[in-house]
């Protein structure tokens, strides 16, 4: 089969996608610093002008799935669908934007998944045969022994059990050569570096074929396979075809429009996404997906934050307690796309209070506080000028220059702290003008103006470019500047021209945008 591989043009629509969430334990952090990322991304280029699809959803196959809906004492549907249910609320708890919220039980994607497996055993890359070796049940995978870690499974810290049996399996090794040959030639495919460099790392090793299938004795929680009806397909040739049909693949005009994908995983799946799923592509004559955006882990006091430790964080009860932007924001800011990172309440209470409330919150408060004080909340025209103020357009210039082209390639600690590099030049602006001194001086009416019309003007770039960091923050900030949705228009770079705040504008009054955590709210790691 051939693939269709569009050409990239300034403006394609843009498809991001997180990973399906295994519904066999409840959201936690990791699920949500995934899916707030890809809400951003979505956002950004929704504010750019740009034909945007943003999917997310729930994995709720497998051997995992019947153990924790046995442990509820559940039925398996009725398990799942209170999960997928959590994860839903959870997002929209978080404010995510999502286009398409995608089950793996939903019948469209099972009849799909169905044509798939038909359509690549006929071809002959799916045959049947015998396999046995070292079962994860935790991974629902085998492993060969130079993968496991001092003879465990190394995510689950266990040792796996030896399983033979008689299975269907998807010609993976076919395809080594030309997926090595692809990751060599299109070298950001991977990204970051790091993971695409593992990659070629574990492809020097001859690859082994998939095993796609799981007997219905021992699991018929799944999608029976078409050509056999003894058994149920395995969970990543299930799964991962939720991104082709979530865009109503093969024939729909979602799939026509918006294929290839831009997907974002955590680096935990690494190897499903970037060595099954581009083979599996290649079988059945699709294009292969745009990027592989892959992040790293939240760390907790005792490591790497997991349901067996018992240290995972829920998302939506950190959202109600600390602020669902303050969240978004934290997670944001805090990691660095690729890395590790270290979680703490007392590392997110130190952001809100340092980078929220004192640096953003102080500045938007003072500055329409004087607006209101000396100029009745109108909007002044700029009156005269000084030096300062090129200095400040200038900055606001190159710091949106830098934050259009950090933010879309995933550095988003980069892009904020070039923000927050203006959010502190203002607020040195406030101090070196004085307002509160030129007031007092009738013949400074016009330099009083104009610093204040560049403070307002300042904070209009700020809420503009922070709409896709928090949503609703930008909002309350365009409304008390009297722009309201007015503000994104236009996309972004139109927008992000100084001096479209009209003079003679009304401000509005509103609350604080971020009240500081107090010290008796903190709590530990």
């Amino acid at each position: 089969m051939t693939e269709n591989r569009k050409p990239k043009t300034e403006n394609m629509p843009y498809y991001i996608t997180t990973p399906i969430y295994y519904v066999n334990a409840e959201p936690h952090i990791g699920h949500a610093y995934t899916t707030v990322v890809a809400d951003a991304l979505a956002r950004f280029h929704r504010l750019l002008g740009e034909e945007v699809r943003f999917q997310t959803g729930t994995d709720e196959h497998g051997d995992k799935i019947m153990e924790a809906a046995a442990a509820a004492g559940l039925p398996v549907k009725e398990f799942v669908d209170q999960i997928s249910g959590r994860f839903r609320q959870s997002w929209d708890d978080l404010d995510i934007s999502y286009d398409n919220y995608i089950r793996t039980t939903d019948p469209a994607h099972m009849q799909v998944v169905a044509g798939v497996l038909r359509r690549v055993h006929e071809s002959g890359d799916i045959y049947f045969g015998e396999y046995g070796g070292l079962y994860c049940f935790g991974c629902e995978c085998f492993y060969l022994e130079r993968d496991l870690v001092d003879g465990l499974c190394p995510d689950h810290k266990t040792a796996p059990t030896y399983l033979k049996e008689e299975n269907y399996f998807f010609r993976m090794s076919k395809y080594q050569d030309w997926l090595v040959d692809f990751i060599h030639t299109h070298p950001d495919w991977i990204r970051p570096e790091r993971y695409r460099n593992e990659m070629l790392a574990f492809l020097k090793e001859p690859l082994e074929d998939l095993c796609i299938s799981r007997p219905k004795s021992r699991m018929d929680w799944g999608i029976t396979l078409p050509f056999d009806d003894r058994y149920v397909t395995y969970v990543w040739f299930d799964a991962l075809i939720n991104y082709l049909t979530g865009l109503d693949y093969p024939k729909g005009e979602l799939y026509k429009k918006f294929w290839p994908a831009q997907h974002l995983i955590a680096k935990d799946i690494l190897k499903p996404h970037a060595i099954y799923w581009p083979t599996m592509l290649r079988a059945m004559g699709v294009a292969p997906f745009t990027n592989l955006n892959v992040h790293g882990y939240w760390q907790m006091a005792a490591g790497k934050m997991s349901k067996s430790l018992g240290n995972v964080v829920e998302p939506r009860t950190l959202a109600a307690r600390f602020g669902i932007d303050q969240v978004r924001y934290f997670f944001l800011r805090e990691m660095v796309f690729g890395l590790d990172a270290h979680f703490s309440e007392a590392a997110l209470t130190s952001r809100i209070n340092a980078d929220l409330a004192n640096d953003l919150g102080n500045l938007f408060a003072r500055s329409l506080g004087m607006a209101f004080k000396y100029r009745q909340g109108v909007v002044p025209s700029v009156g005269t000028t000084d030096p300062l103020d090129r200095e400040i357009v200038e900055a606001f210039e190159s710091m949106a220059a830098d934050f259009l082209r950090l933010f879309p390639a995933m550095e988003f600690g980069k892009a904020l702290s070039r923000l927050w590099e203006c959010i502190g030049l203002l607020n040195r602006f406030i101090v070196a003008s004085a307002p509160w001194e030129l007031a007092k001086q009738p013949e400074a009416a016009g330099r009083l103006d104009t610093v204040l019309y560049h403070l307002l003007e300042g904070l209009r770039w700020i809420a503009a470019l922070l709409k896709p960091v928090m949503p609703g923050s930008a909002a309350k900030m365009s409304q008390q500047l009297g722009l309201g949705p007015a503000l994104w228009d236009q996309p972004l770079p139109q927008a992000l021209t100084w001096g479209r705040l009209a003079p003679g504008t009304q401000l509005a009054k509103g609350p604080a945008l971020f009240p500081r955590i107090e010290a008796e709210e903190k709590a530990g790691a």
